[in-house]
C-alpha cells in the first residue's frame, strides 16, 4: 500500500507549528503531517507603509523571530498570518461585537481579498510564500450580521468572519482562488513547499 508522499518525505523531520489556530492545526492533520504546536506570543504591529501581502509576509516572519534561534537540525518551524484587504485597508481582528458588525457592514455586497502568508524556517534557511483569494459577500441584512456577531466566533478572525462558519455558508456568493487560504492556510502551497524543503 502506498503511503502519504509528504509523510514519507518528512519522516526525518520535526514540524513545529507556532499557531494557536485550531483551523491551521486541523489542516495539517488532514494533510497527514505530524507536527507539534508551540506557543508564541507576538505583538502583531507592522510598518504603516506595508500593503496587502507585504503585511502578512512581514507578520509571518515576525512570528518566527523569537523561535528560530532554538531550532535544531531537521526541524521546520511554520508560522503564518492572514490579512483581509478591502479598499486600501487591512481589516484586523475586531475588538468586540460592535466592531464586528461595522466590519461586516463594510464588506456587505463587496469583493475583498484574503491573503495568507506562511513562513518556513529552518536552522539555516527561511522561505515565505503567500496566497490571495478574492471573496464576495452578497448584500447582508442587518439582522444576519448581528446574529453572526453575537452567536459565533469572529473576534479571533481577520475581517471579522470565518468562511467555514454560518455567515460564510449563507452570505458568500463567490470566491476566486483557494478556499483553504480563506480559512487560514493555503494547503496546496504548504504541501509543495514542504515537499521541496524535505528533499
Amino acid at each position: 500500500m502506498i503511503e502519504n508522499p509528504l509523510s514519507v518525505r518528512l519522516i526525518e523531520y520535526r514540524i513545529l507549528l507556532a499557531s494557536g489556530s485550531p483551523r491551521r492545526q486541523e489542516f495539517l492533520r488532514l494533510m497527514g503531517i505530524p507536527f507539534q504546536v508551540i506557543r508564541n506570543e507576538v505583538d502583531e504591529h507592522y510598518p504603516s507603509h506595508l500593503k496587502e501581502a507585504e503585511i502578512s509576509d512581514y507578520l509571518a516572519v515576525l512570528k518566527s523571530e523569537s523561535l528560530k534561534k532554538n531550532l535544531s537540525t531537521r526541524e521546520i518551524l511554520i508560522t503564518a498570518d492572514t490579512v483581509v484587504w478591502y479598499n486600501g485597508t487591512s481589516l484586523a481582528k475586531p475588538k468586540d461585537v460592535e466592531e464586528t458588525c461595522k466590519m461586516l457592514e463594510t464588506l456587505s455586497g463587496q469583493w475583498h481579498k484574503v491573503i495568507t502568508s506562511v513562513c518556513f524556517t529552518t536552522l539555516d534557511a527561511q522561505r515565505v510564500v503567500n496566497c490571495t483569494t478574492d471573496v464576495r459577500f452578497r448584500k447582508l441584512e442587518a439582522d444576519e450580521i448581528r446574529y453572526y456577531a453575537e452567536h459565533f466566533s469572529p473576534l479571533d478572525k481577520a475581517g471579522a468572519y470565518g468562511i467555514q462558519e454560518w455567515l460564510g455558508m449563507v452570505g458568500i456568493d463567490e470566491i476566486r482562488g483557494s478556499y483553504t487560504n480563506v480559512v487560514g492556510l493555503p494547503t496546496h502551497i504548504v504541501y509543495k513547499t514542504l515537499m521541496a524543503m524535505a528533499r
